[in-house]
């Protein structure tokens, strides 16, 4: 159960209950099948926003970009539930889904609603690259939440097999990377270093689940093959074979 709790604080969403299941995944259409597969290319939202170096600016970009990833994910998703971002006082440290306190700057889903953190680490970072990173990889939550994506995985069954669990567990952390560069793609932005951008995701203290999300290698593959196709649907990891999840 850590290990799983583990790959949902590093996805950004919270569930409940549930193992893991075979490689490759069989018998879970929510997860082989999902209809989010079929969505188009997600259109290129003009989104305009800029980072400024102040806590009130910083907010309002925050707001914006989640604002335009709500307008990005819309024709994609049935029945979507547009969202909102909440912003935590600042002594406000807890992480909803972890149950740590974070003094750097972050942002994560609590129940339906993103919530961040802001510290100087974002506030006075002159660059967006980190806030733009964990933004997206939270709302990958979104998409994986709203779509039964994550309560699917989360309810898989692993037969005790701990080797089971870690694969699947990283499946979900490889889509979740994969729907994040979708994201950025519907944005007009460009990565030109996919490793360092998928690393400032998270909190650093949250680096020590790296090694939950797979090889470097495959983390920079499923974000390519979703940046290259804009599409939700080269993000199937679940029906991919081990080595590409490894």
């Amino acid at each position: 159960m850590i290990i799983r709790l583990s790959a949902a604080v590093a996805a950004g969403l919270v569930l409940v209950s549930g193992a893991a299941h075979a490689d490759p995944v069989k018998g879970a259409p929510e997860l082989t099948h999902n209809a989010l597969y079929k969505a188009a290319k997600l259109p290129k939202v003009s989104c305009g926003a800029a980072k400024g170096t102040t806590a009130a600016s910083t907010r309002k970009y925050i707001t914006k970009l989640v604002g335009c990833l709500n307008k990005a994910w819309k024709p994609a998703i049935a029945d979507f539930r547009p969202v909102e971002v909440e912003f935590k006082e600042k002594d406000d440290l807890r992480a909803c889904s972890s149950g740590m306190d974070l003094r750097e700057s972050f942002s994560e889903i609590c129940g339906t609603v993103i919530k961040v953190r802001l510290a100087d680490d974002w506030i006075k970072a002159k660059k967006d690259d980190k806030v733009l990173s964990s933004i997206t990889r939270t709302w990958s939550g979104v998409v994986l939440g709203q779509t039964g994506i994550g309560q699917a995985w989360w309810a898989l069954q692993s037969d005790g097999s701990e080797k089971a669990m870690k694969e699947q567990n990283r499946r979900y952390a490889l889509q979740s990377e994969c729907v994040q560069a979708v994201s950025v793609k519907s944005l007009g932005r460009t990565v030109k270093d996919w490793p360092a951008f998928l690393k400032v995701s998270r909190p650093k203290a949250y680096e020590r689940f790296n090694k939950n999300d797979g090889r470097t290698a495959n983390r920079v593959y499923w974000a390519k093959q979703g940046y290259k196709s804009g599409k939700p649907g080269a993000c199937n990891t679940w029906r991919a074979p081990s080595a590409k999840v490894a």
